[in-house]
């Protein structure tokens, strides 16, 4: 059976992965409670805490990137708890729904989608007259090509008033720093398909001391998703469940290309390659879906021109030039399309697409200049 071509992923996730990545995968299948697991395990989690800047706890999931955010929130919240949550486009409203299905108050605080709410906003929610028990705050908003500039600062503003600080950067860890510790986020989540290169099913999730305190006596009501159950495991080099053994080989290696590049350097690849999309696409005439001030790094949102479909566009972008980029969804499908500049993302590949996406609208009524 003949394996087909591979495409230029441009999409916001799952991202290209490298053939070094990939082999590791075919790695011989080991005892997931024995010595050979517990020293893949304790290496990975080691290189995962580079990545989120922190000497405290990293839990790995067996998941998707959902599966981490679902777990922050059922970990945190308990029926009747109050937990602010900006809303700016899909995910940020899931995680808000999440909330309220764990038996919890979402109180959104919300903006137009291409905007995110401002931090005044944020602030006034925060000193409002309701206690709370934790901020969610998404970092990056896939949906939509939107990132929150002021993490730091709901940080504090959050810390002041003794809440658990929740960051969702499952599409932003590794094209952003986030230095986890030195910012007070209690729980950060991301997940191995975006900007660490790595194929899907693994979801990080850094926990700190504090957090982990109250959950170890206030457990959740979840099994599998109990990160104290999980923490006490890996102090042995161990998972609570059977892991998902390839993607653990494939994300330690994806670490380590992650750290022999150095994380400071990711980052700025990430800002360079960014900047060259926004730049290339503009001078198509093209419109962007977010506001400039608050623009993603890792996700670039553009709107249709008039005429175009949506469906005719990225299929023959796939079939004749061998790119991948994604649509939008809910009240935006067929509006816009996503591109991911996350992972391995280039100059090379920037350019690839720039070029492409070009060519593309000029064959669909001649709509690029």
């Amino acid at each position: 059976m003949s394996l087909e071509k591979q495409k230029l992923i441009m999409l916001p996730g799952p991202t290209n992965v490298s053939e070094r990545v990939m082999k590791a995968m075919t790695r011989p299948i080991i005892n997931h409670r024995g010595p050979e697991f517990g020293k893949l395990f304790l290496g990975l989690r080691e290189k995962a805490k580079s990545l989120f800047q922190t000497g405290g706890e990293v839990v790995l999931f067996s998941s998707s990137g959902t599966g981490g955010v679902e777990a922050a929130v059922w970990n945190i919240i308990r029926k009747g708890d109050t937990a602010i949550v900006p809303v700016f486009g899909e995910f940020s409203e899931r995680l808000a729904e999440t909330v309220e299905l764990a038996g919890g108050r979402a109180v959104r605080v919300k903006a137009d989608y291409g905007t995110t709410p401002t931090l005044a906003q944020l602030g006034r929610a925060i000193e409002g007259p309701r206690e709370f028990k934790a901020l969610f705050l998404v970092h990056n908003e896939t949906s939509t090509g939107t990132a929150v500039q002021y993490v730091e600062e709901a940080c504090r503003l959050a810390k002041a008033h003794d809440a658990f600080v929740v960051v969702d950067a499952i599409s932003s860890l590794g094209g952003y720093s986030i230095p986890v510790d030195g910012w007070g986020v209690d729980l950060c989540a991301t997940a191995s398909q975006k900007c660490i290169a790595a194929p899907p099913g693994m979801a990080l999730v850094s926990v700190s001391e504090r957090l982990l305190k109250y959950l170890k006596k206030s457990p959740p009501a979840t099994r599998y998703f109990d990160i104290a159950r999980y923490s006490d495991y890996g102090s042995r080099g161990e998972t609570p469940f059977t892991p998902a053994l390839p993607i653990f080989y494939a994300l330690d290696e994806a670490l380590d290309e992650l750290l022999e590049e150095g994380l400071a350097n990711r980052v700025k690849r990430h800002e360079v390659n960014s900047a060259a999309l926004y730049a290339g696409l503009g001078k198509l005439g093209l419109k962007f879906f977010a506001a400039t001030e608050v623009r993603s790094r890792t996700v670039v949102a553009v709107r249709y021109p008039a005429g175009v479909d949506d469906a005719t566009f990225r299929k023959k972008l796939s079939e004749e030039f061998g790119i991948l980029v994604a649509g939008g969804f809910g009240p935006f499908k067929g509006k816009m399309f996503r591109v991911g500049c996350m992972g391995l993302v280039s100059g090379e590949s920037v350019d690839a697409t720039i070029g492409a996406v070009e060519k593309t609208l000029k064959s669909i009524h001649g709509v690029a200049r």
